[in-house]
């Protein structure tokens, strides 16, 4: 009896140990094969004719047991026609969300083509689109690596691992770091001028990407980041009740805003936007702020000027500011700015109108600025990878990912205590501590309710940030400048200085 028992567990102790290495091996299987495509190009930027390569595929990245662990899709130029292209400069570019690919840098303003929009914030409508050579890309001067983050375009986790491995603010600052690391290690970059460029929530990632990579031995010390439309402290702009921080820093993107559509009482009293946004900006550090922090200490005569002042600003109603208790957010400021029109306006951009089915309720069914131009960078990076780069896959590419987003873990660290509001704004400035030669430029939309320019002036009059090495600039467009096309111009124009000095 003892024998057939043994025999019995034997059996099963090899038929559970087969069904495991099948399922193990079934499990490699399903890891897809990395693919890469490389074509060459020749273009004009400008004024210079170069050739370059397109690489443009996966990066299979490892954990520490040596266990594929994620995919990387990124598409990277780089200039052949020098002798010694490592000392040309390097650009890893994302967007944010977070769950944002990086179409939107590559087919609006970095890349050799892009998608051409109109400059007035008017709808763009359907198909077929403007997409036409880009001769104020960088590629003259700088080499470029576009990276979606995973979740995003065709990044994906690999083997054991699931997207929520990846999203969180610290967990995709280190995947892409590794990222950073593998790439410069296989294409021989270590000793290239290096460079972050990140918009949106990519300016929060440039610099949680800034502490991984510069912090500790063995570091990959940066020349440089790039924020664009940046949020690197949330404070400046979540309306957290008892958070009375982002009433003072929108105020003046109200007040630009309000500008751009003519409601502003008395226009003429300013020579221009700048000269208003300037008085506004004072207005809103002190009068307005003084009154906000007092509370019900707040005088009626304070109250009352308040109260006036927010009105010659922005064009609201006394009365809906009063009965606002002077707090108006962004949501409700964009219903109620043209309510009497009909209309609301843009986040993204402020100067872009929409419609609703409802104009009384408190927010808007959706961003104009969103839905005017969504349509028109996904037809584009989907007819570029198609015609001009080789990319042709079945599944889909995921432009913006709303699981992503609604996964995304803000904390940094473990500790549910660790930080109240995320900033990494103390990152950036210890970088700048730690690296003689670390600089910050910085672009700004006067129109962009995202990302409001005076939040960001915030931010970098804060925590020790070395503004001499800071390059601040403004454009009259919004969180997306570069669909504006004067401002595009300056704007490139303005990073090529950055990086050239």
């Amino acid at each position: 009896m003892k024998k057939i028992i043994l025999i019995l567990t034997t059996t099963l102790f090899l038929t559970l140990n087969a069904d495991a290495k099948e399922e193990s091996d079934k499990e490699i299987k399903q890891i897809p094969e990395a693919q890469m495509s490389v074509t060459e190009h020749k273009g004009k930027f400008n004024g210079t004719s170069i050739k370059y390569k397109v690489s443009a595929g996966d990066s299979h990245l490892l954990d520490a047991k040596g266990k594929p662990k994620a995919n990387i899709f990124h598409i990277a130029y780089t200039r052949t026609d020098v002798k010694n292209s490592e000392s040309r400069p390097l650009l890893f570019v994302f967007n944010g969300g977070p769950g944002s690919s990086s179409v939107w840098m590559h087919m609006g303003l970095f890349g050799p083509k892009r998608v051409v929009l109109p400059s007035d914030a008017e709808q763009v409508g359907a198909a077929p689109f403007n997409l036409k050579d880009n001769p104020l890309s960088l590629l003259d001067i700088a080499d470029m690596v576009f990276i979606d983050p995973v979740g995003t375009g065709f990044s994906t986790p690999l083997g054991e691992y699931e997207g929520k491995a990846f999203w969180g603010v610290k967990q995709d600052a280190e995947i892409l770091a590794e990222f950073v690391r593998v790439y410069i290690t296989e294409n021989n970059r270590w000793n290239s001028p290096k460079y972050l460029a990140g918009e949106s929530y990519g300016t929060t990632r440039a610099g949680a990407m800034v502490k991984e990579l510069q912090e500790g031995w063995g570091s990959i010390d940066l020349n440089g980041i790039l924020l664009i439309s940046s949020i690197i402290d949330f404070q400046t702009g979540d309306f957290t009740e008892g958070n009375d921080l982002p009433y003072v820093t929108f105020l003046p993107t109200y007040a630009a805003t309000a500008w751009y559509h003519n409601k502003v009482p008395n226009k003429s009293n300013w020579n221009s936007l700048q000269e208003f946004v300037a008085e506004t900006r004072d207005f809103a550090l002190n009068e307005y702020a003084t009154v906000l922090l007092k509370g019900a200490l707040a005088k009626p005569a304070e109250i009352d000027n308040v109260v006036n002042k927010l009105h010659a600003y922005t064009g609201l109603k006394k009365q809906y500011i009063t009965q606002s208790k002077l707090r108006i957010n962004e949501f409700l400021f964009m219903k109620e700015l043209m309510r009497d029109e009909g209309k609301v306006v843009g986040r993204l951009d402020s100067r872009y109108l929409g419609e609703d089915a409802n104009i009384v309720v408190d927010q808007f069914e959706a961003d104009p600025a969103s839905y005017a131009i969504d349509g028109a960078y996904t037809a584009a990076i989907q007819h570029y990878f198609a015609n001009d780069i080789n990319v042709k896959r079945s599944e889909p590419y995921h432009v913006l990912s709303g699981e992503v987003f609604v996964n995304w873990n803000w904390l940094y660290g473990n500790s549910a205590r660790s930080q109240g509001f995320i900033n990494v704004t103390p990152f950036i400035s210890k970088g700048m501590r730690q690296n003689k030669d670390f600089r910050v430029f910085v672009a700004n939309g006067y129109y962009d309710l995202a990302t409001p320019f005076f939040a960001t002036e915030h931010s970098m009059n804060h925590h020790g940030i070395d503004l001499n090495r800071v390059t601040m600039k403004y454009y009259e467009a919004g969180h997306m400048m570069y669909i504006h096309e004067s401002s595009l111009k300056t704007f490139v124009n303005d990073i090529r200085a950055f990086i050239l000095p």
